[in-house]
């Protein structure tokens, strides 16, 4: 079994209240080889809510206490990321995951890269806050274009 990006599966569950859709990745969810999940809104953030971005590291980072996961009005919102990384993770677990197809360049589920903290568009290598849990707990994570 595996866990994927609600938003790839064309739920409208980003920050921006769009869907990412993967063909691919929906019938995964067809065929019942995945669940689909949004860290995001586990967490209890809102739909449409504001662009966020990790500030001062990377997923593992804010896991560990020493970034911050940040919106683009400034507010702190790294609690969220991480209620919604470990809900992501029961999830996974209860339905028996070894690996995840998550969104690639989130905050969340960016698997190889997210965006810089600075709000310009600019990305730099690392992990969500959803994928590091997961790797960490010994999931295989990949982005809707490494599957």
């Amino acid at each position: 079994m595996k866990i994927v990006s609600s938003c790839l599966i064309g739920c409208k569950c980003r920050y921006d209240n769009k869907s990412a859709l993967s063909p691919e990745v929906e019938k995964l969810v067809q065929s019942r080889e995945a669940v689909p999940v949004c860290p995001e809104q586990l967490g209890g953030l809102p739909t449409p809510r504001f662009p966020a971005e990790i500030v001062g590291g990377d997923g593992f980072d804010v896991i560990d206490g020493t970034a911050r996961v940040i919106d683009s009005h400034g507010n702190d919102v790294t609690q969220s990321f991480i209620n919604g990384a470990y809900r992501t993770l029961n999830v996974a677990e209860t339905i028996r995951a070894t690996t995840a197809i998550l969104k690639k360049n989130s905050p969340s589920c960016g698997s190889n890269f997210i965006y810089d903290g600075s709000f310009s568009g600019n990305k730099k290598e690392g992990v969500g806050v959803t994928t590091a849990l997961l790797i960490r707990n010994g999931l295989v994570v990949s982005d809707e274009d490494t599957k």
